[in-house]
């Protein structure tokens, strides 16, 4: 019986193996690592957040962003975006190096077990482990507005189900969002030779601003001071308080998770977006059917106008809302267990991470609600893993060293020396 088995096998995941590993424990990961990156986001995106504030965690500080990039020759610098294949890679090499093999298997079940948890897979046989960390990522949690959801297939689609846009050439294509994913797949697709148009509900788009240098005089960098999630007061206590935000109220945490860091297109982005791509901007969908093989989308202005736009297909780049009930591995009667913040969508976590149900464990989008906006991004792994590992050490009865660290050891050496890490 393995002490830990991680589902999931992104930053999150990845950084929770490599705490795991060190610390001793009997740790497997499953997943296809970087799947979201990789398989979903078409090539010319690139990384939002800052390179410093976006390396997976491993003890020690070891395995960053930066000392990958010096690898390929490629200046990670503050204020230079970063290509996403860039990031990918890099999730890549550092699964090559701090976690153990990820074993690329579909997780389909996720059941209590005794006094563990049995893990069903699409490939083989079930596992056995003491504990569990789900660190899914975003995709089981895709949100579509409900007026999308009847249309035929081929009409619609979501922003993240496209590893390539370059099928949209001479289509016209209406894009539903304001963030940044909306922002960026509508300059993409214009750039790809598609004819996109921007709809969204907010009366004006939010842009940030270039990034102040990292060196300030002293009085500007305490007025502003620099995050893993931007710059400012607000987003220093969400970047690096999230224990202190897990102590406020729950319905205080909830309303932060949806509301702070709102949508907001990259300031990098501003004008190859506003050179190719029309808006509608204040407009709210209404209604949406098919009309033979285009779509007719209901309109309403603010000032309670009806417009009609046909389009040839659309694009809802509306996010992502984290829910329990969608999280279709994992045991009904183990979800219908567990306690649950606001409208019984997300787990209640305790400081280690850990759900009502003893060894059950979560890790980002689902943990929001509970430690802040900094888990909706790559840099809340971090704060993630260590905490986690130590819940797990916690739960396990962990004193000093664990068990397991040799044969951890033994088993990346044999899987590196087998070709177990392709990417490497």
């Amino acid at each position: 019986m393995d002490d830990l088995v991680v589902v999931g096998a992104g930053p999150y995941g990845l950084s929770i193996a490599a705490h795991a590993a060190a610390a001793g424990l009997d740790v497997r990961v499953l997943g296809r690592p970087m799947a979201s990156w990789r398989d979903h986001m078409p090539p010319g995106m690139y990384l939002k957040s800052e390179p410093w504030s976006s390396n997976l965690s491993a003890p020690g500080g070891r395995h960053t962003l930066a000392e990958y990039c010096v690898g390929l020759g490629v200046a990670a610098d503050h204020g230079s975006p970063l290509p996403i294949g860039t990031f990918s890679g890099y999730g890549l090499w550092f699964a090559g190096r701090a976690a153990p093999g990820v074993e690329e298997v579909t997780v389909t079940g996720v059941i209590p077990q005794g006094e563990g948890f049995l893990v069903r897979t699409a490939e083989g046989p079930p596992l056995l482990t003491r504990t569990v960390a789900l660190a899914v990522g975003v995709m089981p949690f895709i949100r579509y507005p409900d007026l999308l959801r009847e249309l035929p297939p081929g009409h619609v689609s979501h922003s993240s189900d496209h590893g390539d846009l370059a099928r949209f050439a001479g289509v016209d294509v209406t894009v539903l969002g304001a963030g940044q994913a909306a922002l960026e797949t509508a300059a993409l697709l214009a750039e790809a030779g598609a004819r996109p148009t921007l709809v969204a509900r907010r009366a004006r788009l939010n842009w940030n601003t270039v990034p102040q240098p990292l060196e300030r005089p002293l009085r500007r960098a305490l007025r502003e001071p620099h995050s893993g999630l931007g710059t400012g007061w607000r987003s220093w206590v969400w970047s690096e308080l999230p224990w202190a935000v897990r102590r406020l109220p729950a319905p205080t945490r909830e309303r932060i998770a949806a509301t702070a860091l709102g949508p907001a297109g990259a300031w990098w982005l501003r004008d190859r977006f506003e050179r190719r791509v029309p808006a509608l901007l204040g407009h709210r969908l209404h209604g949406a059917t098919a009309a033979g093989g285009r779509t007719r989308l209901t309109l309403t202005t603010a000032a309670g106008e009806s417009v009609v736009r046909e389009t040839e297909h659309v694009v809802a780049a509306t996010g992502f809302a984290p829910d329990l009930r969608r999280l279709e591995l994992l045991d009904a009667g183990l979800a219908a267990a567990l306690e649950t913040l606001g409208d019984g969508g997300t787990p209640e976590l305790s400081a280690g991470f850990e759900s009502s149900w003893p060894g059950l464990f979560f890790a980002g989008l689902l943990t929001a609600p509970s430690f802040g906006p900094s888990m909706r991004f790559v840099h809340g792994a971090g704060f993630t893993a260590g905490r986690l590992v130590k819940g797990v050490r916690k739960r396990l009865g962990a004193r000093g060293p664990l068990p397991g660290a040799a044969k951890v050891a033994d088993r990346a050496r044999t899987d590196r020396a087998a070709g177990g890490h392709p990417w490497t």
